[in-house]
């Protein structure tokens, strides 16, 4: 087994050491939702499902009589059993099979009155959770594997759906099956039959549990297996592009075969564990079957019971045969279940690592004044990405952040964002501390153009729109024209609504970045971010969008990070970082007239641009490579 996979196990065991107490735990979470406060529909009918559930026993248990007395008639024994025997045999039998059809009508009717509660149920919990993982951190996104984040939310909504349902309606009817069919075992029939009845199943639940028990554990490594697995397959997946650039297929599946090696394993153990556990509850039930039976004959051949009497136990054992057939099955998932929805539940209960503050008004952007005040940031404290970093960018200009990799420029987009808060300083928009203001508001006031654009896999429209999605046709069209992929879009045979693919991988990067372009011109904000927002572009399309976004910044706000120098050179500051600390800043002119940092970055990259043919893409792109911004930079 690998070392992740052990991991993986070593961390759910000790999650669920506890046993009991946690499954308990999991389920008073549960609870608020099959009894939900104001909703008085929902309580309605989860009383009138229990009522049918009732219903359905009591007629079920009821219905052995019917056999009986039919019996009775038919063989010619007749003993004092009132209207039964009154009815003759023809009218037992119907009755009967009116009894048996009335016990399915019932556990339908409770199946009808049930399920719109326990879908609601589900659907509350899933965006709950869908919900909750939004709030999540970027730092605890970027640390988690997206395969196996989808696979825990996916099992865990799928074990309270079976929870839901089956708890309620299953486990409880079945106690109380058992529990009248034990009182009528008693009182017509023997204490000693209700005794074996009783014996017969205390064994068969303790076979049951402390076998299901043991399946537990060998189910976790299954499904730590499958997870590992999984996330295999989605990482490579996401990354098609570069397995085939390297030729690494076979590598990929060999990676993917031994996660795969690992679920066979635990697999096949779990489904010899189920034939031990199969065979044992059959030998435990067959066998209380049997004794009972046999004391049933002893005594119809001494007189002291009918052949109606033998039948009626023979009925009654095979009915309490099948719900503790279904108790097994039922025990196995609750236990899966509840180990599933354990995993999602420690999701939900991940803290949010930003959070707005208690009462926090919506930021109010009057200027669009973007001020860092010794601003300090890091990831790890042994390894500081921003030290003590003050900058101010007035309302309605364009300042620049240039630097290597690792300097900290993307970081200072991620801080303007509030995806991290800083460790030391403040940013202020407008004298507001971010800290103070809501994070919708921040976000709706900044529009970015990332380096990357990633797009949803849907229609261009779509992704277009999703900067302001009560913008009209015409707003989006327009916004397209913008970043100059209108007559892009048009071309195509679908137009608007052809659809982009897995994160846009159907688009070149130039067009992805377009699309991303519009999609922020589209919402319009007073403040811009733009990260390295043309380098998939070639020059004359990055030349024209130039014109578009220099547009589009006027009278805004503008903060760009930048390689290619030559797309800053007319900002009204340009800031150079280095090793988390502002080395120069000043306008373009001043910086080479200093001859420092910028002047050299300028001069090496203008060399590179000249040694490039006539009409080629200049070698700025080598540069952006080779500086290319770390993750945590």
């Amino acid at each position: 087994m690998s070392a992740p996979a052990q991991q993986t196990i070593a961390g759910d065991q000790a999650q669920h050491a506890d046993g009991w107490a946690s499954s308990l735990r999991t389920l008073r979470r549960v609870a608020p939702y099959l009894w939900p406060r104001g909703e008085s529909w929902a309580k309605r009918r989860v009383v009138l499902s229990l009522i049918a559930l009732a219903m359905a026993k009591v007629v079920a248990v009821m219905t052995p009589f019917f056999y009986k007395a039919a019996v009775d008639a038919m063989s010619g024994e007749p003993r004092d059993d009132g209207f039964l025997l009154a009815a003759g045999a023809v009218g037992l039998t119907v009755a009967y099979g009116v009894a048996r059809v009335a016990s399915v009508g019932f556990n339908e009717l409770r199946d009808v009155l049930f399920v719109r509660v326990g879908q609601r149920a589900l659907r509350r919990l899933a965006l709950e959770t869908f919900t909750h993982i939004h709030r999540l951190s970027l730092r605890y996104h970027i640390t988690r594997k997206t395969g196996g984040l989808s696979r825990i939310i996916e099992r865990g909504v799928k074990g309270v759906e079976f929870l839901l349902r089956f708890m309620l309606l299953s486990v409880g009817p079945l106690i109380l099956e058992l529990s009248m069919v034990t009182v009528v075992f008693a009182l017509l029939f023997d204490w000693r039959y209700a005794l074996v009845v009783l014996v017969t199943i205390a064994i068969y639940v303790t076979w049951t549990f402390k076998v299901t028990e043991w399946r537990v554990k060998i189910r976790r490594q299954m499904n730590a297996q499958d997870t590992e697995a999984n996330q295999k397959a989605v990482d490579s997946l996401l990354n098609y592009e570069t397995v085939k650039y390297f030729g690494a297929e076979r590598r990929e599946a060999e990676r993917y075969d031994a996660a795969m090696a690992g679920y066979e394993q635990a697999a096949v153990r779990t489904g010899q564990s189920l034939s031990l556990l199969n065979f044992g509850q059959a030998l435990i039930i067959t066998t209380g079957l049997v004794i009972v039976m046999v004391m049933a004959a002893i005594g119809v051949r001494s007189g002291a019971l009918t052949v109606g009497d033998f039948v009626m136990v023979n009925a009654y054992m095979i009915q309490i045969t099948m719900p503790l057939n279904f108790l097994g099955t039922v025990y196995r998932e609750i236990r899966q279940a509840l180990v599933d929805m354990g995993e999602m539940f420690a999701l939900l209960d991940q803290p949010a690592e930003i959070t707005d503050k208690p009462g926090a008004q919506p930021l109010k952007v009057t200027e669009g004044r973007v001020e860092l005040d010794h601003v300090s940031f890091h990831y790890d404290p042994a390894r500081p990405i921003l030290r003590d970093v003050s900058l101010t960018v007035p309302g309605g200009r364009t300042v620049a952040i240039v630097g290597p990799s690792g300097s900290g420029k993307s970081t200072i987009g991620r801080l303007l964002f509030r995806f991290y808060d800083v460790t030391g300083g403040a940013i202020r928009i407008d004298g507001q501390d971010l800290r103070d203001v809501t994070q919708d508001s921040i976000r709706a006031a900044i529009g970015v153009v990332p380096q990357d654009t990633v797009l949803f896999n849907d229609t261009i429209y779509y992704n277009i729109a999703y900067g302001r999605p009560d913008a009209t046709r015409e707003e989006v069209i327009e916004a397209a024209r913008a970043a100059r992929i209108h007559d892009f879009v048009v071309s195509l045979p679908e137009g608007y609504d052809t659809r982009v693919g897995e994160r846009g991988l159907k688009l070149s990067g130039g067009e992805k970045q377009r699309v991303g372009i519009a999609r922020t011109i589209l919402k319009n904000p007073p403040i811009l971010l733009l990260d390295e927002a043309t380098s998939a572009l070639d020059t004359q399309t990055e030349r024209d969008i130039q014109v578009s976004l220099r547009a589009m910044g006027k009278g805004r706000t503008v903060i760009t990070i930048a390689h290619r120098l030559s797309t800053i050179a007319d900002a009204d500051m340009i800031v150079v970082l280095e090793k988390g600390r502002i080395v120069e800043q000043g306008r373009h002119e001043d910086l080479l007239a200093r001859g420092g940092r910028y002047a050299a970055m300028w001069a090496r990259q203008s060399a590179e641009g000249e040694s490039g043919e006539e009409g080629e893409e200049p070698a700025g792109p080598r540069l952006r490579l080779a500086d290319q911004e770390e993750a945590s930079g």
